[in-house]
């Protein structure tokens, strides 16, 4: 008998096969779409999940109150880790992680860049990067010792054992491979090919003990069975030890599993974060593929309906009922199976391209047989679903009705097909919206006036000799016309490395707890970077020699330190006086969604680590690229010309928001796909359902066009419906997103006309197809069809 039904059933694909790709593609596409979700999804709850102590694995976070605000940040000062292992006695050992930096590396005629993290000792003890050659306990304990990747292991080494090989960094430090430990997974904030001890950043001086000097992250391991509410609870009064008194300020552990997910605070308290993302894509992928099965069921249905005569005369010649929901649900089963197999093909074509879609780095697996049960489950559960209604309700009708057509029902104004599809558009429209906001609130902030001349501005990192020849190199790039100014600066400009609220001046509040971006450059910060001075001048070392302990301070900062006429003044920051000589307006040094912090520029006495020159203008830029590389390598031979443009690096800031929008995009778009085949599945049910009436009004005189209005107006309406009802779902929704910016744009009436138009046409499109050849029709066969 089961051979008889499969018989039957592929006998019915081949007999309808427009239909049945229709349904099979509709439902694939479904399925792979919400395949592609949860990969993404997976991929972004799994990260630095694989911690072997993760439960007991914390970040440590500040937490002030600035300008009557309580702000929280995960940048920490780096003699908080010796303190919390000093006075919290249920941490077991905390560990420093700074910023990941590039080196050039040499073992022999080898040279590569490496991307290198300085962190303690103890790093390898809190996080499990397997080791694959050396001791985890010890490889960080040589201040001469460093740990490399396997990666890093085969580039350099080949199949040698690379323990106890000495690689040269920066050409100045030489550094003995203790250990090789696996690649970071992607799914990991930590991304490196070596580890340095923390002795090399305090060979550099790049070490300090001020409080006020929040610039590395510090993580901390509980002991086993200890509560982490208990060592938070002695945190809230910890920096009052060490620090200014602020009430609301302290520290405070955060665990590892909500790292990724959330780390947004409003006024100290959690507020989300990527987790939103996460909810939001995994209600998309939920709805997807319930409108394919949806689809499913409206196209089965149709189909079936057909074939009622087929189910009358099989119960006439003896099939028992329970033969009959076999029958159907075997073949609702075996296309659900087709579009299963079809969805993973489909994912695995476009898996390349969602990887470079999203920037992750998401694959099948295909040995997960948990995966490939529920996979096997979900096919087999839409395969009931879609075929209950032929088999649960054709079945049941007695065979003398079923000849005789009495099951057929009179057109409802309300059924359960227009509900459905009313759903599905709904959900479609809502979609289309937000695409539309993300879009305009990304188009408001990238148009939004940044501060400073982004145009063939260039930054490079100080490598090697850079520092020491620095004067040669910005002499020789002013001399050859390749840039029109030069200067060095703490960071690039669209970046912020380090901030404090340590910073005094006079009339300072006792209880002042302003938090200030603290960047430092040289002279020619200010045409260099383009920047607009109010007040005062730029740094100017050759007509002020006292510049080196010069400040420029952003408007903010001077409307933050209340002074009316901040030229002249003296600001102590670390030990030292800084005397204000300019004020400039201010410019997006962090996010362009965000209102701009107070911020203070100094002189040369600070620290460098960037050269920013903006190319002149009258030669064309590979031109001045060239002329600049060649420059570099002058005077710093062993390393490579690696530049950014100031304008790229500004873009990046956008890239998270473009992803969202961009996959709200792609979702929207799958989503109008399969709802429209909902559309169509419907139409035809319609036109078959009124194939005598067609052909009745054609004999009576009715046009073309007006059984085209006649067919389609009910399907128009439908989408109108879902219009109405998505408009206001959307206006919530995207306003609420929006709340969580600073600087944000507003939601446009001219966005839901676009939106109702384009459902409107799409709808027309897709049911006039079928009107129009069920309006074509010859009504002789359908006058003549009993």
């Amino acid at each position: 008998m089961l051979y008889s039904y499969l018989k039957i059933a592929f006998r019915n694909l081949g007999k309808y096969k427009g239909f049945s790709a229709i349904n099979i593609l509709g439902l694939a596409v479904g399925m792979a779409s919400a395949i592609l979700i949860f990969l993404w999804i997976s991929h972004e709850i799994s990260y630095d999940r694989f911690h072997e102590k993760k439960d007991r694995i914390y970040e440590a976070w500040n937490k002030g109150s600035f300008n009557g605000k309580l702000s929280c940040w995960n940048t920490t000062p780096k003699i908080l880790a010796k303190a919390l292992q000093s006075d919290i006695p249920e941490i077991e050992t905390t560990t420093r992680v700074n910023w990941t930096d590039s080196y050039l590396t040499k073992f022999g005629e080898k040279t590569i860049m490496m991307k290198a993290s300085v962190v303690d000792s103890t790093f390898l003890q809190v996080f499990s990067f397997p080791v694959l050659k050396g001791d985890s306990a010890s490889a960080l304990m040589n201040p001469t010792g460093t740990v490399i990747t396997l990666s890093t292991a085969q580039k350099l080494f080949g199949n040698e054992n690379p323990i106890g090989k000495i690689l040269e960094l920066n050409e100045q430090y030489q550094l003995t491979v203790t250990a090789v430990v696996q690649d970071p997974p992607n799914n990991s904030r930590f991304q490196f090919e070596c580890l340095v001890p923390w002795s090399f950043l305090r060979s550099q001086g790049g070490d300090d003990d001020y409080w006020g000097n929040n610039s590395t992250r510090t993580y901390a391991l509980l002991k086993p069975g200890t509560n982490a509410e208990t060592a938070n609870a002695k945190l809230v009064e910890f920096r009052k030890k060490y620090d200014r008194d602020d009430p609301k300020g302290g520290f405070f552990l955060y665990p590892i599993e909500r790292w990724r997910l959330y780390s947004n605070f409003t006024e100290g308290v959690e507020e989300g974060g990527m987790i939103e993302y996460i909810r939001i894509f995994s209600i998309v992928g939920a709805i997807i593929l319930l409108i394919a099965c949806i689809n499913f069921m409206n196209l089965s249905t149709a189909k079936s309906e057909k074939r009622a005569k087929e189910v009358g005369i099989r119960k006439v010649i003896g099939a028992m009922r329970h033969n009959l929901m076999g029958q159907f649900l075997g073949e609702s089963i075996l296309i659900a199976f087709l579009a299963g197999l079809l969805a993973i093909v489909l994912v695995q074509l476009t898996l390349p391209s969602f990887n470079t879609f999203t920037g992750k780095i998401v694959r099948l697996d295909y040995t997960n047989a948990w995966a490939w049960t529920l996979w096997f489950g979900f096919i087999l559960l839409t395969g009931l679903i879609a075929g209950s209604y032929p088999a649960f309700f054709l079945s049941g009708f007695q065979p003398t009705k079923v000849l005789k057509g009495a099951f057929k029902k009179t057109q409802a104004a309300i059924n359960p097909r227009k509900v459905l599809v009313v759903l599905q558009f709904t959900f479609a429209i809502v979609l289309i919206i937000c695409t539309l906001v993300i879009n305009k609130q990304i188009n408001h902030a990238r148009n939004r006036n940044n501060g400073y001349n982004k145009d063939q501005l260039v930054y490079y990192f100080m490598t090697g000799t850079t520092e020491k020849n620095y004067t040669l190199i910005k002499n020789e790039l002013l001399s050859s016309g390749t840039a029109v100014s030069v200067t060095k600066t703490s960071a690039p400009l669209t970046e912020g490395w380090s901030n404090t609220w340590g910073i005094n001046w006079k009339g300072k509040q006792e209880n002042d707890r302003t938090l200030f971006d603290r960047f430092c450059a040289d002279q020619q910060f200010v045409t260099t970077a383009g920047l607009e001075l109010v007040k005062g001048r730029d740094f100017d070392l050759e007509t002020h020699p006292s510049d080196s302990t010069a400040i420029l301070l952003n408007e903010s900062a001077v409307a933050a330190m209340g002074f009316k006429d901040p030229i002249g003044q003296t600001l102590q920051d670390n030990g030292r006086d800084w005397t204000v000589v300019g004020v400039i307006k201010d410019f997006i040094l962090h996010s362009p969604f965000a209102k701009t912090q107070p911020m203070f520029i100094q002189g040369a006495k600070g620290w460098f680590n960037v050269i920013h020159f903006r190319l002149n203008a009258a030669n064309s830029v590979s031109e001045n690229l060239k002329k600049a590389a060649s420059i570099f390598k002058k005077f710093n031979p062993s390393y490579p010309f690696d530049y950014t443009f100031v304008d790229e690096a500004y873009g990046a800031k956008f890239e998270e928001e473009k992803k969202m929008g961009s996959l709200a995009a792609l979702f929207a778009g799958l989503t109008i796909f399969i709802s429209c085949m909902g559309l169509f599945g419907l139409a035809t049910y319609m036109a078959a359902t009124r194939f005598k009436e067609i052909g009745i009004r054609k004999v009576l005189g009715a046009s073309v066009a007006s059984i085209t209005t006649l067919l389609s107006k009910d399907f128009l309406t439908l989408v109108l419906l879902s219009f109405l009802i998505a408009s206001p779902l959307a206006w919530l929704l995207m306003n609420q997103w929006l709340e969580s910016y600073a600087y944000k744009t507003a939601i446009d009436g001219w966005i839901f006309l676009v939106t109702g138009v384009v459902s409107m046409l799409i709808a027309v499109l897709t049911t006039s197809i079928q009107a129009i050849k069920a309006a074509l029709s010859n009504p002789v066969k359908s006058l003549k069809s009993e």
